[in-house]
């Protein structure tokens, strides 16, 4: 095992309770996986900034139909208590219809000696509707 491996590894236990969370509905879960300033940067809206106003998003996201996220890993760098996730998503709904998919990228920070996500930039890898 060397460092990497580790960082990657942490992030990824952090990934699965994200996915853990989308798939119960749990936006106050979600919330408590991001830093007490965190930011969403979503396609098509303003930043998000806050565990409280980052609830009221993934709530209305899950509201939306999300029942599961899947996320895959592609790369993760390690600068100190900062981390770089670059990664995939998949959006499902009911019956497992995507609904969307992309790709991200997480500034993940080291919070009370827990990774948790500070800046959360995604977009869609889907054709744009007309």
């Amino acid at each position: 095992m060397n460092a990497s491996t580790d960082l990657r590894d942490a992030i990824a236990t952090q990934n699965e309770q994200f996915m853990a969370a989308v798939k119960t509905g749990d936006a106050a879960g979600l919330a408590a996986l991001y830093t007490e300033n965190g930011q969403v940067l979503p396609p098509n809206s303003d930043f998000v900034t806050g565990q409280e106003a980052i609830e009221s998003f993934w709530q209305a996201v899950m509201g939306m139909g999300v029942k599961e996220a899947n996320l895959e890993i592609v790369e993760v760098e390690g600068q100190g208590d900062t981390a770089i996730e670059v990664s995939t998503f998949a959006l499902l709904g009911e019956g497992e219809q995507v609904l969307d998919k992309g790709k991200y990228i997480v500034i993940w920070k080291q919070e009370e000696g827990q990774w948790k996500l500070h800046r959360d930039i995604f977009n869609s890898s889907m054709p744009a509707s007309e």
